[in-house]
């Protein structure tokens, strides 16, 4: 009975036998001086017959309550010199400080301890001290992501300060890095063009020890950023735009400028560029892209039907910088019915990039509960925000459950006089960051190299139709040409406008617009546009 009752013991703690032995025998000496003192504390008690029996009840209280306490502190005394034992029987001496500092911080019982074998400390100059250690068997990195802020008071710091990385060759191993100074009190280099391209996804940023930060893809998701005014948002969405047009490869990019001049960089490279704070000019570009991705799912359902492959479509991202103004109302029904016509639009289409390929990504100065609708914050799969002044707010730009998530870092605690800082949540995990700051000259450089390639690969094929139609205009100096011009040097010979009209819509695959004369005819931007992308 004795063996198996030491053999339960054994597996249930994972120790080895020698360990088990002094720390049941450790165990049992603590049992059995609780047990003497309280008999002899009863004792005393009632061997004072000569005094009142309310006096004798009171003392024998007394005696009781501290031989428990005294016995408690003997149990804990000999449980520990019990467990140093055991490690020192098997070769395993605790680390003091990681052993200590773990166990303030909830991460690690009485019990645990961390094997000053199985630690290593590294001082990084001018960076931090970095741990790599392993927790006890049973515990995993996760147990110390948990309480990674209860750990970073324990080191006398921040959870700024603190970056926390997994193995992967074993779960129990952690590394740990605490940084010397407040993240990011030096900027970092912007990174070089193969730096970039030799990235895992798509770089954001740097993180606090200067690595790229980022996400491993956009496809199937989207990105909503939120940060008080003059935080840097505009300037880490211009940087989010260089490295996708360095490392993403051909897309089609659509801006709204809230600002009216700050993505102007990018206005030659886009499909469509709109400077302006008007809600029906953010409409009218998601009636477009709901259009384009509703031409997308009729081509995959076609493609279900005959047993193709799905088809591959062209990236294309939708970036708008205030986005909030774009779903506020004037309070008249009618705004109030722009409004809610708008934000049921742009559900739809954040929800279609999932399939589609177009991704959002919308930028706010006010992430209040009611800037940007519920119902459109729900379903961006990443969420970034940078100083705010409240927790409340940061839940509405990361999510109302953010902060029940891993090891979240609370944005409220970033510097605001750095800009540029934000958390960036994406795939559960929380990484503090902070965007590139380019130069003009490198981001103009990257903007007419894309245009410059994108047109000479309009020259060098000529015979579509639409690129036909495109190199007409441009010979005209025309920025619009009318239908009863274009049609002939299309080879069209229908003279009836409708037909002709017709005729070369299908020609082109591109509607066309009316004039402020009234006639009928199209813009060079909208064949431009059409020729870059494939639906």
């Amino acid at each position: 009975m004795v063996f198996g009752i030491l053999a339960a013991i054994k597996d249930k703690l994972g120790l080895s036998w020698p360990a088990t032995v002094l720390l049941t025998a450790g165990a049992l000496v603590a049992l059995g001086y609780l047990a003497w003192r309280i008999r002899v504390a009863v004792t005393r008690a009632w061997a004072r017959d000569q005094r009142p029996a309310t006096a004798l009840k009171q003392e024998a209280g007394k005696q009781a309550g501290k031989a428990e306490k005294t016995a408690e502190s003997a149990v804990e005394v000999a449980v520990e010199s019990a467990v140093e034992a055991a490690g020192e029987a098997v070769g395993a001496h605790p680390h003091p400080q990681l052993t200590g500092d773990l166990r303030a911080s909830g991460v690690l019982n009485r019990e645990e301890l961390v094997r000053a074998d199985e630690v290593s400390i590294e001082k990084l100059p001018g960076v931090g001290t970095r741990f790599d250690f392993l927790v006890p068997p049973g515990r995993t990195y996760k147990d110390v992501e948990k309480r990674l802020g209860n750990l970073a008071g324990v080191f006398g710091v921040t959870r700024l300060h603190t970056k926390l990385e997994r193995s992967r060759r074993n779960e129990r191993q952690v590394q740990l890095l605490v940084l010397d100074e407040p993240p990011f009190t030096r900027a970092f280099t912007p990174p070089t063009r193969e730096e970039i391209r030799a990235f895992d996804g798509v770089p954001f940023g740097h993180d606090v020890v200067g690595r790229l930060a980022g996400v491993p893809t956009f496809e199937r998701a989207s990105l909503l950023i939120g940060g008080m005014t003059q935080m840097g948002k505009t300037t880490l969405v211009n940087g989010l735009i260089t490295c996708l047009l360095i490392a993403y490869g051909e897309f089609d990019l659509y801006l709204l400028d809230g600002k009216f001049c700050g993505l102007t960089r990018y206005e030659k490279v886009a499909a469509r560029y709109e400077a302006s704070d008007d809600p029906v000019v953010f409409e009218s570009m998601v009636d477009e892209l709901n259009a384009r991705s509703d031409r997308r799912y009729e081509k995959i359902q076609e493609a279900i039907r005959n047993r193709r492959p799905a088809p591959a479509f062209r990236p294309v991202f939708f970036i708008v910088d205030e986005a909030a103004d774009f779903f506020a109302d004037d309070g008249t029904p009618a705004g109030r019915e722009q409004a809610r016509r708008i934000a049921d639009k742009t559900r739809s289409l954040v929800a279609k990039c999932l399939e589609s390929g177009i991704s959002t990504v919308m930028l706010t100065q006010r992430p209040s509960q009611n800037a940007i609708p519920v119902m459109v914050r729900d379903q961006f799969l990443y969420r970034m925000c940078l100083y705010v002044a409240s927790e409340g707010t940061a839940k509405v730009a990361l999510g109302d459950t953010y902060f029940e998530t891993v090891a979240p870092i609370n944005p409220v605690l970033i510097d605001s006089e750095i800009k540029g800082q934000g958390v960036l949540f994406a795939h559960g995990t929380s990484t503090l960051l902070r965007g590139f700051n380019f130069s003009d000259e490198f981001m103009w450089q990257v903007a007419d190299e894309v245009h410059d390639r994108r047109q000479k690969a309009l020259t060098e094929n000529p015979e579509s139709p639409l690129l036909q139609a495109i190199s007409f205009m441009k010979k005209q100096g025309s920025d619009f040409v009318l239908t009863s011009e274009l049609a002939p040097e299309l080879g069209v010979e229908e003279t009836e406008p409708t037909e002709r009209g017709k005729r070369l819509s299908q020609l082109l695959g591109v509607p066309s617009h009316r004039s402020t004369k009234g006639a009928r005819g199209y813009r060079l931007e909208d064949l431009t546009a059409a020729a870059m992308s494939d639906s």
